[in-house]
């Protein structure tokens, strides 16, 4: 591998913009990220992307806002815009858990610092740049931006606010995925175009001023939602904004969104048609040297980076719509797959980088087996208004083949270099069981788990059932647990026939909207004698954006407008996530004297029987699953936690 230069990065200092002969710049990003050059990493994706364009970027990662803000002077003014980003997650993710207390680590800072990233560090950093330099446009986009673009529920705040395009004082937003957007963007202002007169951009929004004209598109239809201000007096309109939100965000062709916000209007221009193959596989195969900048070398690893280092994205999108999750929020509902042949060029590259010893830690995405899916008709997906095609049955316009996935892992395992390639993304279970899957072939299913079993498992496979209740499922946008069971079912069937002592892990989560003690105590029983001991499991995160958090904050469905009880005091949180910790000593007689309450002697039983012998089935010598109670529902990809009394063989 050729040795790299330190121009082989996008300079993020007045000496490396010196290195490459420049005396002045287009485009100059801020984030709230360390820079790592990674296809992974929105930052440099949107680097290079500009790049492309012929444009001179730099990159300032992680601008010190206490000090004198000379990070936000020192390269000067860009020609065209600043761009400006929190991050690969929402900062306040990034920076505290679902009980609102700081973490002690930053995955995306050297050493897993903390203290690199402010709050609403989007904001922060547009406000900074617009006080500095007010006639430079200042453009936000990455998952912040994308998931604050109209009034939302802020649960670090608990409060509702505006477009996040009000409290930035920015001049343009891009939401979701940003290539194609700011292709355009790019375009016009190359032309001569004022960036003040670019407003008719899909997947952007702006905020006019009182005085300003609506522009005019005779190629799209208009919507208007209730205001900011009446959002702020009515929970039921705040409400019944989402449902309109929502179903534009994952339609072909949806109407361009307007809302009042003060003496002001917002604007959100539709998004663009999903991206191409060719558009995609031209996005990861940008001159990346896919490591972090030298300026870290002496700094300590960057955990986000070190998880991934050795992964494989191979799509985007996500149709399951899951109640609680941002990713088609941002990314959308339709599947943008890479072609099989970029994906083995990566996988090259990869296995000839000199630190690389055989292993793949991932070949996923958003949700590991979605790629090449989409509508077997297209017309009919251009009409759909269903934020998810499984949910409350698989779309029979859906095509669920597993086996251009299953091609792919054979490809990659063919190459010389590959000794073993793991699936780190989560599997969705659901799509492998013909019973719920019904218009799929039961054998090639069955074909697919066996390779994954077989092939690309190390110890343990991870699914997310998230829940046992049907009422709290359905709302999840989850199918019946039953459906678990009948995946289980497939599952230890193939370990016994392959002799594989693999250990399934499920997700669950709690304290979710329309989730009561009663049905913690029936998932605690049903998962105990299944033989799952859990730990560390999810508490339910208010996050914009989604169908859980409107309802969280308001006490209705979007879709319905029916009330929804949601548990909200710590009180009723704590207690609805014990019942994950039935086998803990000090935790049994609470739970006996709940279950006595609730008239639930037949859970106790189960629970806390006397003389209990229980033993959880689990392979022998292979360790006790657990998972992350800080991880957000969107980044739980590689992040259980493994630990073994024993050594691995």
């Amino acid at each position: 591998m050729q040795e790299l230069q330190l121009s082989d990065w996008l300079p993020t200092t007045n000496k490396e913009v010196k290195i490459r002969g420049w005396d002045e710049l287009d485009v100059i990003l801020f984030s709230g990220d360390a820079y790592v050059d990674h296809p992974s990493f929105g930052p440099a994706v949107i680097g290079r992307i500009l790049e492309s364009y012929g444009l001179r970027v730099a990159v300032v990662p992680q601008p010190n806002v206490n000090d004198n803000l000379q990070d936000f002077v020192k390269l000067g003014a860009p020609k065209l815009f600043f761009g400006v980003t929190g991050g690969c997650m929402d900062p306040m993710i990034s920076n505290y858990n679902a009980n609102k207390k700081r973490r002690d680590k930053d995955a995306y800072t050297p050493n897993g610092d903390i203290g690199f990233r402010p709050d609403y560090a989007t904001t922060v950093y547009s406000k900074i740049l617009k006080e500095k330099w007010p006639d430079v446009p200042v453009l936000i986009g990455g998952i912040e931006a994308s998931l604050r673009r109209v009034t939302h529920y802020d649960y670090w705040s608990d409060k509702l606010v505006p477009t996040i395009l009000e409290s930035s004082k920015a001049d343009m937003l891009v939401y979701g995925m940003g290539e194609q957007p700011l292709r355009e963007v790019v375009r016009l202002l190359q032309k001569g175009v004022p960036f003040s007169s670019i407003t008719t951009i899909k997947q952007t929004a702006v905020l006019l001023n009182k005085d300003a004209k609506i522009p005019k598109n005779s190629n799209w239809e208009d919507v208007e939602i209730v205001s900011h201000e009446t959002c702020l007096k009515d929970k039921k309109a705040y409400a019944a904004n989402f449902k309109i939100i929502e179903q534009e965000s994952n339609k072909l062709a949806a109407r361009r969104i307007f809302q009042k916000v003060g003496d002001k209007t917002l604007m959100i221009n539709p998004p663009y048609p999903t991206m191409t193959e060719e558009e995609i596989d031209a996005s990861f195969e940008l001159p990346y040297t896919r490591l972090p900048h030298p300026k870290y070398n002496k700094r300590g690893p960057i955990p986000a980076f070190e998880m991934i280092k050795f992964s494989i994205n191979i799509h985007r999108g996500c149709f399951g719509g899951c109640s609680f999750c941002t990713i088609s929020a941002h990314q959308g509902k339709f599947i943008a797959s890479r072609s099989q042949e970029s994906v083995l060029r990566e996988v090259d590259v990869v296995a000839n980088m000199p630190d690389f010893k055989g292993y793949l830690s991932d070949i996923g995405g958003p949700s590991a087996n979605m790629y090449k899916m989409k509508g077997k008709v297209q017309e009919i997906c251009d009409k759909c208004v269903a934020p998810s095609c499984i949910s409350p049955v698989i779309c029979s316009n859906l095509d669920t083949s597993h086996k251009p996935l299953t091609k792919l892992y054979q490809a990659v395992d063919k190459h010389p270099k590959v000794k073993k390639s793991f699936i780190g993304s989560g599997i969705r279970h659901d799509m492998l069981v013909p019973e719920f899957n019904k218009n799929a072939d039961a054998k090639e299913l069955d074909d697919y788990t066996e390779e994954v079993m077989t092939k690309h498992v190390s110890g343990r496979l991870k699914v997310a059932p998230e829940h046992t209740s049907d009422p709290v499922l359905k709302l999840m946008r989850k199918p019946s647990f039953s459906y678990f069971h009948k995946f289980k079912e497939r599952f230890d069937k193939i370990n016994i026939k392959k002799n594989l002592k693999l250990q399934l892990i499920p997700y669950f989560i709690s304290n979710h909207p329309a989730c009561e003690v009663e049905d913690m105590a029936n998932l605690a029983s049903e998962t105990k004698d299944m033989g799952f001991q859990l730990e560390q499991v999810q508490g339910f995160t208010p996050t914009p954006m989604t169908v859980a958090t409107v309802i969280y904050y308001s006490g209705y469905h979007p879709y319905t407008l029916q009330k929804v009880k949601t548990p909200k005091t710590r009180k009723e949180k704590d207690e609805q996530h014990r019942f994950f910790f039935w086998y803990k000593k000090e935790n049994k007689a609470w739970i006996k004297n709940t279950l006595n309450k609730l008239g639930r002697q037949d859970l106790l039983k189960v629970l806390l029987p006397e003389n209990d012998k229980w033993r959880k089935n689990k392979p022998s010598g292979e360790a006790k699953h657990t998972f992350d109670d800080a991880i957000p529902f969107n980044r739980r990809k590689n992040k259980t936690k493994f630990r073994s009394k024993k050594k691995r063989r």
